[in-house]
């Protein structure tokens, strides 16, 4: 299996943000980075994510704490409208009936 990654130091240098911050995010354990022969690189599906993260910090001066508790919130939002959606599958049944 094939990982399409990104270099991070490129990456930070084409955003203009710190490696250290993308480091940060690695050790709250909201992005992963990958370290292939001393070089770290990003998945380009966590991008997405990490310019969320990156639109947090540098442009609404949220702390790391604080983008942790929207992570957690939101994957928690998700997993509840996936649980309601379920949910409304299996009401429909029974009225169907």
């Amino acid at each position: 299996m094939k990982l399409d990654l990104i270099v991070l130091t490129d990456y930070c240098v084409k955003v203009n943000i710190e490696p250290s911050f993308v480091l940060l995010l690695n050790e709250e354990g909201l992005i992963e980075v990958h370290l292939i022969e001393n070089t770290q690189y990003l998945l380009l599906s966590q991008l997405k994510d990490l310019e969320r993260y990156t639109r947090m910090y540098y442009d609404l001066s949220i702390n790391m704490e604080g983008i942790d508790v929207i992570h957690h919130l939101l994957d928690r939002m998700k997993s509840m409208q996936a649980e309601i959606s379920h949910l409304k599958k299996r009401l429909r049944l029974y009225e169907a009936e």
